[in-house]
């Protein structure tokens, strides 16, 4: 029997991110810290540019909508790269296991288009998928099961032939419901036993 077909999330799996790291200098009081990013740069605007919107375009809206804001509203673009500290080295490790063994490996992720190809410049392991499928270039964001189903039929895949890889609950869940195996990435974990559990080799 093949060994099933890894498919990784990027974002809190591969690559640590946390927005709220651009703001500590910015913004120094925690509590005013965690308004702005409960009110202002909100998940449900960050999404927007995952989904293909133009950073440009979100900045503006956002900057309309919060003129006080206008800097730290800019910060969260232009200083972006400050929200990824680096990787999850035992991820990433995995990831080079399973290509250097010959595996085929891919990922689906939310990922806007601006920055998803600063990161392949950035951090050249994400350019060692057999294939993926980036939130903003479909225009689809997970947990839509759209987007899924873009990954079984554009590299000819099998929902039960997947083991997907995910920190969000929901995109688990509908992972889960496409019909994939899934592992919940909540660290501390160990990934290989997780993986072994469903049959992957490694």
């Amino acid at each position: 029997m093949a060994t099933p077909i890894v498919v990784f999330d990027v974002g809190n799996v591969l690559l640590r991110w946390d927005p709220t790291l651009v703001y500590r200098e910015l913004i120094p009081d925690a509590e005013k810290r965690d308004w702005f990013m409960r009110h202002v740069c909100t998940g449900a605007w960050n999404i927007e540019q995952d989904r293909g919107r133009s950073w440009e375009e979100g900045v503006a809206l956002l900057v309309a909508s919060h003129p006080e804001w206008e800097r730290e509203i800019h910060a969260y673009d232009e200083r972006w790269h400050d929200s990824v500290p680096g990787v999850i080295a035992d991820s990433v490790a995995v990831l080079g296991e399973l290509r250097e063994r010959g595996d085929a490996v891919y990922a689906i992720t939310n990922f806007s288009r601006e920055k998803w190809a600063e990161c392949l410049i950035r951090f050249p392991f994400l350019q060692s998928f057999s294939g993926v499928v980036v939130s903003a270039h479909e225009r689809l964001i997970k947990p839509d099961p759209a987007i899924f189903q873009v990954l079984f039929e554009r590299y000819g895949l099998k929902a039960g032939d997947c083991v997907f890889i995910d920190d969000s609950e929901k995109n688990i869940a509908a992972a889960a419901q496409a019909g994939m195996k899934t592992v919940h990435f909540v660290e501390p974990i160990d990934l290989r036993a997780a993986l072994r559990g469903h049959g992957v080799r490694i």
